[in-house]
């Protein structure tokens, strides 16, 4: 019987593969619970500093299981509420995690897929991934994962592509910054590794703390609480163990502890 999600740790970096290709990787209730359980076990982990979301086959994510949403169909507004909140569980579950997070994007990611791509810190797409918020056309709405859609593209784009629900190329996607980077399929694992390389180079407190601080300052106007805050966070870590450590290593012309653990 097929893994529906691969999850591999390989040294300090875990992937999680959503592994369904006989449905372009669509996912329902059950692969939403695996999805989330795999985050929450990641975060947790003190051995894990980065994690990838991955898929295998021709697509990256279809969205939704039509299967799932048979039965969606005949659910009352109850379940609905409770189906919906375990997806937008999952995914805030991605976007608040300490860890940094990339997205593989090697073929198609429509619907709830652009969804987990929007939620990821960073997305590498190839030419093959296309992209589709595809709701409008089927009388929905894509209300669980528009704050982050909305936070990647922009919200002028946002009203672009909710509102026509046309599927539109990687291109466009790494133009309006839902794709960090495009790079040819031939070259996205060494692309992929290239950035793992990178976010493995920080401190895994201060990449801790920077993820916060951007949620912080991106949320708020630059008044005097911001700006009293942000003096306030860079004092607590640079008196920090890890920041002492960098600083140190730094004037010593020397790795810091922490890069040690690269995978």
């Amino acid at each position: 019987m097929t893994t529906p999600l691969l999850v591999e740790k390989r040294q300090s970096v875990l992937t999680a593969t959503l592994n369904r290709p006989e449905i372009r990787n669509a996912f329902d209730d059950a692969q939403i619970e695996r999805l989330t359980r795999a985050l929450r076990d990641a975060e947790s982990d003190a051995g894990v500093r980065v994690v990838v979301i991955a898929g295998n086959g021709s697509a990256f994510c279809a969205g939704a299981d039509l299967n799932w949403m048979k039965r969606m169909a005949g659910y009352s507004y109850e379940q609905n509420l409770a189906d919906a909140a375990a997806l937008a569980e999952m995914l805030k579950t991605l976007d608040r995690m300490s860890k940094p997070t990339v997205a593989r994007v090697h073929g198609p990611a429509f619907a709830g897929g652009t969804g987990l791509v929007a939620a990821c810190d960073i997305a590498l797409g190839t030419p093959e991934a296309k992209f589709c918020l595809s709701e409008a056309k089927l009388g929905l709405s894509p209300a669980t994962i528009s704050p982050y859609v909305v936070r990647a593209m922009g919200a002028r784009m946002a009203r672009r592509y909710f509102l026509t629900a046309e599927v539109f190329d990687a291109a466009e996607a790494h133009r309006i910054g839902l794709l960090s980077a495009l790079v040819p399929a031939a070259e996205l694992d060494t692309a992929l590794e290239g950035v793992v390389t990178h976010l493995l180079a920080g401190g895994p407190r201060a990449i801790a703390q920077i993820k916060d601080l951007i949620r912080a300052v991106s949320a708020g106007a630059v008044d005097e609480a911001m700006i009293g805050d942000t003096a306030r966070r860079i004092a607590e870590i640079r008196v920090s163990a890890e920041g002492r450590e960098g600083i140190a290593s730094f004037l010593e012309k020397r790795k810091p502890a922490w890069a040690a653990d690269k995978a």
